[in-house]
C-alpha cells in the first residue's frame, strides 16, 4: 500500500534535516553563543569591519556598547 513509503520518508527528511540544524548550532557555539552574521553587501561588510575594530579583541561577535565605546 501507499503508506509503507511514509518510514522511509522520515527517515530521509530527518536525514535532510540534522546537517542544517547542525550547523545552525555548531555556528552558534562557535560564535560565542550567537548566531553568524553574513554580510550580502558592503554595508553590511562595512559594519562587520566596524563591530570587529570597536570589539579590541579583532572579532566581531565580541559586541560592546556605545557606554563602553572610549
Amino acid at each position: 500500500m501507499w503508506f509503507e513509503i511514509l518510514p522511509g520518508l522520515a527517515v530521509m527528511g530527518v536525514c535532510l534535516l540534522i546537517p542544517g540544524i547542525a550547523t545552525a548550532h555548531i555556528h552558534r557555539f562557535s560564535n560565542g553563543g550567537k548566531e553568524k552574521r553574513v554580510a550580502y553587501y558592503s554595508y553590511q561588510w562595512t559594519l562587520m569591519e566596524r563591530d570587529k575594530r570597536v570589539s579590541g579583541v579583532n572579532r566581531y561577535y565580541v559586541s560592546k556598547g556605545l557606554e563602553n565605546i572610549d
